[in-house]
């Protein structure tokens, strides 16, 4: 199979039969065997109803159905699991994304050999304040901490080789840091493509600003999972170690005045560089307990899925 489309939807009953067929027109004038996953995160509306009668009629479309609203990560990381073409395609549900783009990008990781390729939104259709001022601040963001040179982190359209997609985790909201995540597993060839963005034409946004909130906290988590996530001891011992010379050389001084230079003066509790030593030993100590406890619980993950899917199709 060639292609596998990932649509991860919430509340998308107008658009899912157009998306489709715009879909199935687009992959059957260039002759790809392919499959549309239709992931539903808890929609309230008539969206499941829609993707199977889709399901029905077309053989190539396929249904996940949470349970309730999981997010977009969760919804991502199903599809993915289910997937079975050789590129897969991520794209959002409301029709602003493109499938006229796919047969570049599909082009560019079968062809031009990249592991994975974001879309650029480089015109878009949104709010200047709400959402692109706010975005270009955290794509900014994005890029000087991870060290992944992408305008355009958030952008749900993305082509990736099946080896990527099978070897990485998606959990929580890290679905705008698969790039990241792909670099930290050795997929290093991360392509990016100029992608029309089009208005939204059914319904409203379901992303509001908060996202940028979330999105600037997981980028600190990322940035720690992708440097230390399979060594917690490198950082938290390292930082235990610093603490604990801290303290060890303020002991030392404080022995050595004491004894040497000025044994008739202050008691040693009665010195500011006393609690100085005793705050760094313990919070040094408590960096290596962190560090330690991090150690164990790797060597004792198991693979958990935080979703629940009510129905396959």
């Amino acid at each position: 199979m060639n292609l596998s489309i990932i649509i991860p939807l919430l509340n998308e009953e107008e658009s899912l039969n157009e998306l489709y067929h715009w879909i199935a027109k687009v992959m059957q004038s260039n002759g790809y065997l392919y499959e549309v996953i239709f992931i539903d995160d808890g929609s309230t509306d008539k969206s499941w109803k829609m993707i199977t009668a889709l399901a029905k009629d077309f053989s190539e479309v396929k249904g996940i159905r949470f349970s309730e609203n999981f997010g977009k990560s969760q919804a991502l990381h199903a599809g993915f699991e289910k997937a079975q073409g050789n590129v897969i395609i991520t794209m959002d549900a409301d029709l602003q994304d493109n499938p006229e783009e796919i047969p570049e990008l599909y082009d560019m990781i079968t062809n031009e050999g990249y592991d994975l390729v974001s879309g650029w939104k480089k015109v878009r259709y949104d709010s200047k304040i709400a959402k692109n001022l706010p975005s270009k601040l955290f794509n900014f963001a994005a890029r000087k901490t991870s060290g992944v040179q992408l305008n355009d982190f958030n952008c749900g359209l993305k082509a990736y080789k099946k080896k990527v997609i099978k070897n990485i985790e998606v959990t929580g909201e890290m679905h705008r840091y698969i790039p990241v995540l792909a670099k930290s597993a050795g997929f290093s060839k991360i392509g990016e493509k100029i992608v029309k963005h089009q208005a939204r034409k059914y319904g409203e946004t379901k992303f509001g600003m908060e996202r940028f909130v979330r999105g600037f906290l997981d980028l600190i988590t990322i940035s720690f999972i992708s440097k230390f996530g399979k060594r917690p001891m490198h950082f938290f011992g390292a930082w235990g170690a610093i603490m604990l010379m801290v303290g060890f050389f303020f002991a030392i001084y404080l022995g050595i005045d004491k004894i040497f230079i000025n044994p008739t003066g202050r008691l040693i509790t009665e010195r500011p560089q006393f609690y100085i030593a005793l705050t760094a030993m313990i919070i040094g100590s408590q960096f290596f307990v962190a560090g330690f406890l991090g150690e164990l619980i790797l060597s004792n993950k198991k693979d958990l899925k935080n979703y629940i899917v009510k129905e396959h199709i």
